[in-house]
Parts: structure tokens; C-alpha cells; sequence
């Protein structure tokens, strides 16, 4: 099985999108999204995005490695009464069944980074693109002092050593290699812009309670926790993460979660 599928089919990653409703309208609104838009949203997840484009009037496809996640952004879709918006399986390196320049925009916050050879990534998003359109990527930063970078830091501290050959996704967070790897596929470096932009996880939950999603249905922190389960280490990782998502807290309500986190956002002209 394709590794990058089974770590996002590992878990439940809806349990976390559920914190990220708030922040996913928001980001949706900045998009400048016209009715009858064609939008690729690639990395979709259960439709953190996807489904408020939809209703900004944009014809969306959500792509998602994970069968689970597309099942549930399509149920998430029928149950709002949304037609605009549908959902497949894809992967982000090889969208071989979508036609070139067939979308305005496309989209991927916290997804397609995600992705192995992130060359054909970017490769692939410049060729369903249509000339004038826009490739917008929200990608998180190695070394960021808050949320999901720290996460991330943290649960590999506590994981064997990735394969070799194996290239990070927070690369995608360095301005250089982007412009790298979208260069590569054709885009010139002035028609590439970025800007450091926030996203907040929002719960009406406690911080601890927020992290033990991240630890029971995320994958890289169950593969975190499990690594550190046979080192005797669990304990160690589990007061790590609960002390990171209690100091980073800004919720005003007792209770309560709201955590920001930092992301490069990349803007691609085709």
C-alpha cells in the first residue's frame, strides 16, 4: 500500500478538522472566488475548504489520498445540500485523470505538502491550471514556534529515522525551495508571492482534550505515540505535547481551545 495513504487513512483526521471549521471559512473568503468558478482543492480532507468554496459559488473537486476522508467530505456535502462540490480519491503526485488547464484555481492548505516527490507535485498543479489561473498553497514552517510545526517536531523526535530518500514536507514551508520546485515546472519566479498567515484551531474543549486528538487520530502523532509505546517513552511524549498545547492556548473561555498556528501561504500565477 502506497505509505502516504495509509498515514492519512490511519486515523480519523475528521475528529481534527472539526477544530478547523472556523479558520477554513475564513481562509475560503480570502480566496476571491466568483460563482462559477472551477476550483481544484487538493489535499481536501473531509472539506475544510472544499465545501466553503462551494458556497461561495465556485464548482469544486475535492482530491484526497484517503478514501476515508472523501467519503466523509461527500457525506459532510450531501448533508448541507451542497451540488457544487464533489469528491474523489487522487493522488497529488499523479493526477492522471484530470485534464490540463481545466481549473481557475487550485487549492491545497495543509495537504499536498504533505505529498512524496514534491517536484510532481508542483508539476501537476501547474498543469491542471489554466494560463491567468491561481495555485494557492498553505504550507507549514520547519522550526515555527507554534502549533502544528511543534507537533510535527516533537512527534518525529520520538519516530525511528524516515527512509532514505525520504524528503520532509515542510520544505514546502522555505520560500526557496518552493520557488524551486514550481520553477522546475515551468512557473517564473516573479509570478510567485508569499506571505506568513495564521490559522487557528478552535474548540469548545480544553487543550489537553485537543491534543489527545491529534494523538488518537492523526497519523504522524499515532505513529509518534506508538514508536514511543516501545521505548517506554509514551508518558514522556504525551506531558511533551499536553504542556505545548496548554502554553499555546489563547482562548479567552474557561474550557475552551483556541490555538494559532503560523503557515506560509504561497501564490502561484499561472
Amino acid at each position: 500500500m502506497n505509505p502516504n495513504k495509509a498515514l492519512w487513512e490511519k486515523g480519523d483526521f475528521t475528529r481534527i478538522a472539526e477544530t478547523m471549521r472556523d479558520s477554513g471559512v475564513a481562509l475560503a473568503a480570502q480566496l476571491e472566488i466568483t460563482k462559477g468558478m472551477n476550483v481544484l482543492d487538493l489535499g481536501c480532507g473531509d472539506g475544510t475548504t472544499a465545501i466553503p468554496e462551494a458556497k461561495l459559488g465556485a464548482n469544486v473537486l475535492g482530491v484526497d489520498i484517503a478514501s476515508n476522508l472523501v467519503a466523509a467530505g461527500n457525506r459532510r456535502a450531501k448533508a448541507e445540500g451542497i451540488t457544487n462540490c464533489f469528491f474523489q480519491e487522487g493522488d497529488a503526485t499523479d493526477l492522471h485523470d484530470l485534464k490540463d488547464q481545466s481549473f481557475d484555481l487550485v487549492v491545497s492548505f495543509f495537504g499536498a505538502m504533505f505529498a512524496p516527490k514534491p517536484y510532481d507535485v508542483a508539476r501537476e498543479m501547474v498543469r491542471v491550471t489554466r494560463p491567468g489561473g491561481r495555485i494557492i498553497m498553505g504550507n507549514w514552517i520547519p522550526g515555527d514556534p507554534t502549533l502544528v510545526a511543534q507537533v510535527l517536531k516533537v512527534s518525529s523526535s520520538y519516530t525511528p529515522p524516515p527512509p532514505e530518500g525520504f524528503i520532509s514536507p515542510m520544505l514546502w514551508g522555505i520560500e526557496d525551495h518552493v520557488t524551486e520546485r514550481f520553477g522546475e515546472a515551468g512557473i517564473n519566479k516573479e509570478n510567485i508571492s508569499f506571505l506568513r498567515d495564521t490559522f487557528t484551531f478552535t474548540a469548545p474543549f480544553s487543550p489537553v482534550e485537543c491534543m489527545k486528538r491529534f494523538r488518537d487520530y492523526y497519523g504522524p502523532t499515532m505513529n509518534a505515540f506508538e514508536a514511543a509505546e516501545k521505548n517506554g517513552k509514551a508518558s514522556d511524549l504525551q506531558r511533551e505535547l499536553e504542556d505545548l498545547f496548554t502554553i499555546q492556548n489563547q482562548s479567552k473561555e474557561n474550557g475552551g481551545t483556541s490555538i494559532p498556528a503560523t503557515f506560509l501561504r504561497v501564490t502561484v500565477i499561472r
